[in-house]
């Protein structure tokens, strides 16, 4: 099973991302927000995001 990717917005309203194992553990997440949620996907993209 592949792991899960999950875009959302933190409480400043800014665009993340993380990786999630199929264990429910969280193994990988952007280190800075985004404005825009395709920048957020292009920077999950460089992280192996295959979306």
């Amino acid at each position: 099973m592949n792991a899960k990717w999950e875009f959302y917005q933190d409480p400043q309203n800014l665009w993340r991302w993380r990786r999630i194992a199929p264990n429910g553990r969280i193994v990988g997440s952007s280190s800075q927000g985004y404005v825009n949620k395709s920048d957020c996907i292009d920077n999950a993209k460089r992280n192996g995001y295959k979306g």
